[in-house]
């Protein structure tokens, strides 16, 4: 027995799975070994083909499960119709010295066993063009399955844009991770990254800002422009890839506030008529839109309408953060509107555009997410919230009244803050699962979202550098069980794991810049 633990020990998986058990020898892959794959999985055959072949050299051959009684050496990719235990995306991984079986409920499973085994191989499997190196894996079982449904990441563009081929990237390494959900903020005060045909200024205006107020500058414009945005093509590029990975993206459209490079397109949007520019200066903008305006709604519903087409997901992102009200103390069209509806305060005509957008999604077969700040009792019962700061009460009393809510405590997963205010073990420790929640009402919380807002990221190298290695941390959490969760054994895990990232090129922050707390 303690024999076996020392061999587990030095197995190293991120996620750490659910039930590891560890066999006597290894399996070898080699220009012989077959792929035999369910027909329902041929797409990820060819994933886990492509995967190895650039460091192998290998081109694994595919063929149809029917045939495995005449293989010998062989990875079998295959959906089974029923396991009590396993969840929608958990799967089975059984290595003897002849075959690797994965096999699951759903593709999706079966995708996230080949990302184990990926793990289970030398880190220069990562590479290309590996020469005298023999591909072997441990003769073990997994069973696993993850603890949340919702394993988040969230990136802002709007701020700075990076462009799809970084984006791609992303998706890659989120698949890598187990990681399901990308949440992509395209809008905001200080550019708009999204293509609305019926809107074409959004992105000829919107998109484009003369420069950056940056620390950097000591509080000048640095005169650096920064532009971009994403063609209906690019994004369904970047959705089809994403897709292929069992990756959902939610795109985020943020209103009725940061939406000064909107009303710089379109300015009779707004209470005051502008004129307004995208705003070179971060942090939060009193300009608004204006929702005592009938055609401030027909606006964001033919937007909506572009994105529905667009982007499968059932859920879109509205922001409805930070959101001030000054504009609609001071605007007339906007105080018709409150007494036309009976509103008590310009909070509530916030509620009253948020409740018209949910339900006009509704009637378009979405749901609405919105920021914490959304919350009110009146709010549409099928928004959900997706909590960052402040009010938190107030969220748990929502989750008790049957909300779903998104956990992403900014103080824990904000990938943006310096290593040194939120140190990699803080974000491993958190927990989304409140514990002052009663356990009838824990099935609300769907799980957690890391983020990372780019006001202080303009380029590449720095992104990775406040993503990595905390990412890691949070797909952790989203998947392992609580009890299974050791932060010294993440740690070492992390390493062998850093080493896979090296191949990429993935400019991490290294040991001695993150600090402890």
């Amino acid at each position: 027995m303690e024999k076996e633990k020392r061999l587990i020990n030095r197995i190293s998986i991120i996620p750490e799975p659910v039930k590891i058990s560890l066999k006597e020898g290894k399996f070898f892959i080699n220009t012989e070994t077959i792929i035999l794959s369910d027909s329902r999985l041929i797409d990820n055959a060819e994933f886990l083909k492509n995967l190895l072949s650039p460091a192998t050299g290998f081109s694994l051959a595919i063929k149809d499960i029917s045939q495995k009684e005449k293989e010998r050496n062989i990875i079998t990719l295959r959906i089974i119709e029923d396991n009590i235990n396993l969840k929608l995306e958990g799967y089975i991984l059984e290595i003897t010295l002849n075959e690797v079986n994965i096999s699951a409920l759903t593709p999706t499973g079966v995708f996230y066993g080949i990302q184990t085994l990926r793990q289970l191989l030398p880190p220069e499997i990562e590479s290309a063009n590996i020469k005298n190196l023999k591909w072997s894996m441990p003769c073990l079982k997994i069973e696993d399955y993850p603890r949340f449904k919702w394993r988040g990441f969230m990136l802002d563009e709007a701020r700075h844009f990076f462009g799809k081929e970084i984006v791609k990237r992303t998706l890659e390494l989120m698949a890598f991770l187990k990681l399901n959900v990308f949440h992509w903020h395209l809008t905001d005060d200080q550019g708009w990254r999204v293509e609305i045909k019926k809107y074409p200024l959004l992105t000829e205006i919107g998109s484009k800002r003369k420069g950056t107020f940056s620390v950097e500058a000591r509080g000048k414009m640095d005169g650096i422009p920064v532009s971009g945005y994403y063609s209906q093509e690019d994004l369904k590029e970047i959705i089809d890839y994403a897709a292929a990975r069992h990756i959902v993206i939610i795109p985020e459209i943020d209103v009725p506030g940061h939406v000064t490079a909107a009303l710089a397109s379109y300015p009779e949007f707004s209470c005051t008529g502008g004129s307004f520019e995208v705003s070179p200066r971060f942090g939060i903008h009193k300009e608004v839109l204006c929702v005592g305006k009938d055609n401030v709604f027909n606006f964001v519903q033919n937007i909506l309408n572009e994105l529905i087409k667009i982007f499968p997901s059932e859920i879109i992102h509205v922001g409805g953060d930070e959101v001030k009200k000054r504009r609609w103390k001071k605007c007339p069209e906007c105080q018709t509107r409150m007494k036309t509806e009976g509103l008590e305060s310009e909070d509530d005509l916030q509620t009253y555009f948020t409740n018209r957008i949910a339900n006009y999604l509704s009637s378009r077969g979405r749901r609405l997410m919105g920021w914490n700040e959304i919350l009110n009792e009146n709010l549409d019962n099928s928004a959900i919230c997706h909590y960052w700061t402040n009010n938190f009460d107030k969220v748990l009393e929502q989750a008790r009244n049957g909300r779903n809510i998104i956990m992403s405590e900014r103080t824990a997963v904000y990938l943006d803050y310096p290593h040194e205010l939120t140190p990699l073990e803080r974000t491993y420790e958190y927990d989304p699962m409140p514990n002052e929640l009663e356990e009838k009402y824990r099935e609300q919380i769907f799980g957690l979202e890391g983020l990372l807002w780019s006001e202080h990221v303009p380029n590449v190298k720095r992104l990775d550098w406040q993503i990595f290695p905390r990412l890691i941390a949070i797909a952790e959490t989203g998947w392992t069980p609580k009890k299974r969760k050791d932060f010294n054994s993440f740690q070492k895990r992390l390493e062998i794991y850093l080493k896979r990232l090296d191949f990429h090129n993935i400019n991490y922050a290294k040991k001695e810049e993150i600090i402890k707390q």
